[in-house]
């Protein structure tokens, strides 16, 4: 799913701007805003061929998100030693 992608994209550039990595990454929340299994399956797999992927996660299925056209959120929470 191209959103997810560009999500986890986003991501990335935000943890950079920290000097932080996906490798950083505790935990992750993936919100999804559909109720079919097979979209929130389909953001899923994007996910874990992340470089978040080792983070645990919790997996939403909402019913809308703050945007229009909004499909994907993720929540990361990262520590740097």
């Amino acid at each position: 799913m191209a959103q997810a992608q560009q999500v986890l994209e986003n991501l990335a550039l935000a943890l950079g701007a920290v000097g932080a990595r996906g490798s950083d990454v505790l935990k992750t929340t993936v919100y999804v805003a559909s109720e079919n299994r097979e979209d929130l399956a389909a953001v899923w797999r994007v996910v874990q061929g992340s470089k978040v992927a080792d983070a645990a996660s919790t997996l939403l299925g909402v019913s809308l998100l703050g945007y229009e056209g909004q499909l994907v959120e993720i929540e990361a929470t990262a520590v740097l030693e």
